[in-house]
């Protein structure tokens, strides 16, 4: 089916000419219109299923963050504090950021960055939800208006949550709320707050109309319910923030996963975090954890091609480290004798974990999550090159980092050595013999999530005794200690997403929407510091944390390839594509304080009806 809709988001309009046909023939039965397809939108909406297609189509991209080569999710995590970009061979993946992230730069491409993805693709799916707001009252087969309101409240909530999304990687974004089916080159920014409360607006009807059970993969009310915590968070609105995660976690169908579950049997030496994360039990119906999840299958019609976990998450260890004795010791090659390949996958070390994530939040030897067989360190990797078996008394020993003489064995430790979450991103790859990470259900929300939503929300208001109470069930699951209430500030409930949420999260989303609240209240953060709106793009929580926590932007290192790590405040926002702005010939989109174009801006509209 083809939408005739049309945004201006695109490089330029293509005209395509028409040919001429010559006939002889005096019979003009050739001029009669004869259609190609009934699939014309007044024809297919012109029933509730027609409308629910336009949501399938919704439900399908959401999956394209989270799979292939370089998926998107990885942006959101190397513009945050627990991971960098790790390919260190070339220029242009995002690391000198102050020369890179520009908006005329090329912001869509597995070797640079998926920043235009973001933006390109959040509009294709608000134009897919605004098909359906627009033409609800089109369908003549209801079964009643229940039905009608849980279409309307499914498309509100995929609206909303790629504006969630977009006002927090872009800040003031042009607000669309109806299907645009003519070409259209006037659209304007809207402030970001106007456009949050909007989608609050539509998030609480549709938590009125949209059921408790759905199939996975489709919106039910938990998913309603989670993003309009995320939603009352981003405007400062924490009680009511704290009764909608009320509603969800002690009154929904939800709970967090204790107990082993599911598959166990073919892990019986493993524990509940690894079966919260293994394909097979993500999506079945024991597991009360997951809320809402995109759906990713071997063999079935339009999968992904997988999620590329282990190539992207996996450090580059097949092939450039040295035993003691000078000799090339690893090999990612299937089948050998030493077989780590089917284990952990060939990774590129695209997705560099930091010191502070592989190391600074582990502060329980009991947590699971960093248990031995759940986190993966380089030293739990042997040397297994077959070449060197009867020759070198290392084949077959643990890796170590150094010999004897303190010399490094391996001459890029940026992409090659570090630790990994291997119960996250281990996904069995049957089509390759160098697994990069196969097909799986992924979580967009989970309930671990929401208690550390509503932590967040606590803490915001100084209730530091329900905020701890909130972290503590997630941590005490993972087998760690509680904190105290004293122990309580929004670092710790970020590391505690960091240990949690670890390439699930969009890591740099969540720590603007905290950076924007710094801003709007005026609290003082942990390291003493207030912030306000008007200068947020030159001195703001994010690049602080930024500063903190990782180990390179901080210290000006630089890869084997002579590129240094830098990063500035204004990064706390991403620029608009220079393509969106020229193309928008008679409107104005605006450009992000720090970038080209700024000096062009005119103020955003202030409501959503303009």
């Amino acid at each position: 089916m083809k939408l005739n809709i049309y945004y201006p988001f695109t490089k330029s309009l293509m005209i395509l000419g028409t040919g001429f046909l010559i006939l002889a023939s005096c019979n003009e039965e050739w001029l009669e219109p004869k259609p190609l397809s009934f699939y014309a939108p007044e024809n297919t909406f012109n029933e509730a299923s027609g409308l629910w297609g336009a949501m399938v189509a919704c439900e399908r991209n959401l999956r394209h963050e989270l799979t292939g080569d370089g998926s998107p999710i990885l942006t959101e995590h190397i513009f945050s504090e627990v991971a960098i970009e790790g390919t260190t061979d070339k220029s242009g993946p995002a690391q000198d950021m102050n020369k890179l992230i520009t908006p005329d730069a090329n912001l869509n491409s597995t070797n640079t960055n998926r920043i235009g993805w973001y933006w390109y693709e959040g509009f294709k799916g608000i134009k897919y939800a605004n098909v359906v707001v627009s033409r609800i009252d089109q369908p003549s087969d209801y079964e009643s208006e229940a039905e009608k309101n849980h279409i309307l409240g499914t498309a509100y909530f995929h609206r909303a949550m790629r504006y969630y999304r977009l006002t927090h990687q872009f800040g003031d974004v042009p607000f669309i709320e109806e299907e645009i089916n003519t070409p259209k080159l006037d659209f304007y920014s809207t402030d970001r707050k106007v456009i949050l409360k909007k989608i609050k607006e539509d998030l609480e009807f549709a938590e009125q109309y949209v059921p408790e059970y759905m199939d996975r993969g489709q919106v039910p009310k938990g998913a309603i319910q989670h993003l309009l915590i995320k939603v009352n968070l981003a405007l400062a609105e924490f009680d009511d923030a704290i009764a909608v995660a009320n509603r969800l976690i002690d009154q929904g169908p939800y709970h967090l996963m204790t107990e082993r579950f599911g598959a166990k049997d073919s892990y019986p030496d493993k524990d509940v975090v690894w079966d919260l994360h293994r394909p097979e039990n993500k999506s079945i119906s024991s597991n009360k954890e997951a809320i809402f999840m995109v759906m990713d299958r071997l063999n079935v019609d339009g999968n992904s091609g997988g999620m590329s976990s282990m190539r992207q998450a996996v450090p580059f260890w097949g092939s450039n480290i040295n035993t003691p004795n000078g000799n090339k010791g690893t090999s990612d090659k299937a089948q050998l004798d030493i077989d780590q390949v089917s284990k952990f996958g060939r990774g590129i070390g695209r997705l560099r974990g930091t010191w502070y994530h592989q190391h600074m939040i582990w502060d329980d030897e009991k947590d699971l999550r960093h248990a031995p067989g759940n986190w993966m360190t380089m030293e739990d990797l042997v040397y297994n090159n077959p070449s060197i078996k009867d020759s070198d008394s290392f084949y077959g020993q643990n890796l170590q980092l150094t010999n004897s003489a303190g010399v490094v064995l391996l001459n890029d430790t940026i992409r090659s050595w570090f630790d990994w979450p291997h119960y996250k991103v281990f996904i069995p790859d049957p089509e390759s013999i160098q697994p990069a990470g196969g097909n799986s259900d992924w979580y967009i929300f989970r309930l671990a999530e929401s208690y550390l939503l509503r932590a967040e929300a606590y803490y915001w208001k100084g209730d530091l005794s329900n905020a701890a109470a909130d972290i503590n069930a997630v941590r005490t699951r993972a087998l760690c200690s509680p904190y105290p209430a004293a122990h309580i500030n929004i670092g710790t409930i970020l590391d505690e997403r960091a240990r949690e949420l670890f390439y699930e999260e969009p890591r740099k989303t969540e720590l603007t929407r905290i950076s924007f609240i710094f801003a709007q209240t005026g609290k003082a953060a942990y390291n003493g510091k207030t912030y306000n709106e008007q200068s947020f793009s030159e001195d703001n929580f994010y690049f602080d944390r930024m500063m903190e926590k990782t180990d390179y932007y901080n210290k000006g290192v630089s890869t084997i390839h002579g590129d240094t790590y830098t990063l500035s405040p204004y990064h706390v926002l991403w620029p608009v594509p220079a393509d969106a702005i020229n193309s928008n010939t008679r409107g104005k989109i605006n450009q992000n304080k720090g970038y080209a174009g700024y000096e062009n801006n005119i103020p955003p509209l202030t409501n959503t009806s303009e």
